[in-house]
């Protein structure tokens, strides 16, 4: 079953792309790998989600959240290569979380993220990823998250 196949049957419909916000692009290609520019969960009923985890978010909510920020890489990952059956494999993921000090269960929330890639990519989603807390993210985000994917050979950013 390829990506878009594994989409549909989950029941997942990806939002548009949303804009750089700031002055720097979605995704730059170097060979074969495509580097996916950072992405904050999607907002819900009109609001963009704002506070820590371990204040404002528990984990799950985190969980939650984390798969939230990864559809929108997915996006982007689909505006940038017209499918996601282009993609080889998912090579890195990268998380950082807005936490209060003493928040610990970071690898749990970024799970929301890495399961989802698993479900959409299968095995061609297993990646290396990390993930750190941080004092604050732009706009009081609870988290963000960026990409490195390995497009299959002669495939390229649609531009």
């Amino acid at each position: 079953m390829s990506a878009e196949q594994r989409l549909l049957a989950l029941g997942l419909q990806l939002p548009g792309s949303s804009a750089p916000a700031g002055n720097y692009v979605a995704a730059v290609q170097s060979g074969a790998l495509l580097f996916l520019s950072g992405k904050a969960p999607s907002a819900i009923d009109g609001r963009l989600p704002k506070g820590r985890l371990g204040r404002e978010f528990d984990t799950e909510q985190g969980y939650q959240l984390a798969r939230s920020a990864c559809i929108e890489l997915l996006a982007t990952l689909r505006k940038e290569l017209g499918s996601l059956d282009r993609v080889a494999r998912v090579v890195d993921l990268h998380g950082s979380l807005n936490t209060t000090p003493d928040f610990e269960d970071h690898a749990r929330v970024l799970d929301g993220a890495s399961d989802l890639l698993a479900e959409v990519f299968g095995a061609a989603g297993l990646h290396a990823r990390s993930v750190v807390g941080v004092a604050s993210l732009r706009l009081g985000v609870p988290l963000t998250l960026k990409a490195v994917v390995e497009m299959h050979p002669g495939s390229s950013p649609q531009g």
